[in-house]
């Protein structure tokens, strides 16, 4: 799915959408995509003639690709972070990377969801964690 269909599952806009792409594989694992133009808000501050990704960021992406394995019950919700465990930052994000990120399910409880996610650039890993979303109204 594109930016367009992402919103219509997502309420994040304009500069604070950060997938360029994303699809529930065969697998049933979550996939997307989002390449870093260097236009971006957080790559002017971070830092100066040294721009890398933040990883508040990365881990934002990946979250917001995870989504996808529970859209359908995202209908009328949203999707807000309840914890992030065990997350590392393995290579930095640079303009010009394109992030592939790829999530599934370990488990979920009413509305509470519990993926592991990870985002890599050319093959290496960035960033992995294990990431939980409580749905609400």
């Amino acid at each position: 799915m594109n930016r367009e269909e992402i919103m219509q599952i997502l309420p994040h806009r304009d500069s604070m959408l950060l997938l360029d792409e994303a699809w529930l594989g065969e697998d049933g694992a979550a996939y997307g995509k989002y390449h870093a133009r260097g236009d971006e808000w957080f790559f002017d501050g971070h830092f100066p003639g040294n721009p890398v990704m933040p990883g508040v960021v990365q881990c934002e992406i990946v979250a917001q690709a995870s989504c996808m394995l529970f859209q359908d019950a995202l209908k009328g919700k949203i999707a807000y972070y309840a914890g992030i465990d065990k997350v590392r930052f393995r290579r930095m994000v640079r303009p010009g990377d394109t992030l592939e990120m790829r999530s599934e399910l370990i488990r979920q409880k009413l509305n509470v969801y519990v993926v592991r996610g990870e985002a890599r650039v050319d093959g290496e890993l960035c960033v992995s964690g294990e990431f939980s979303f409580i749905l609400t109204q």
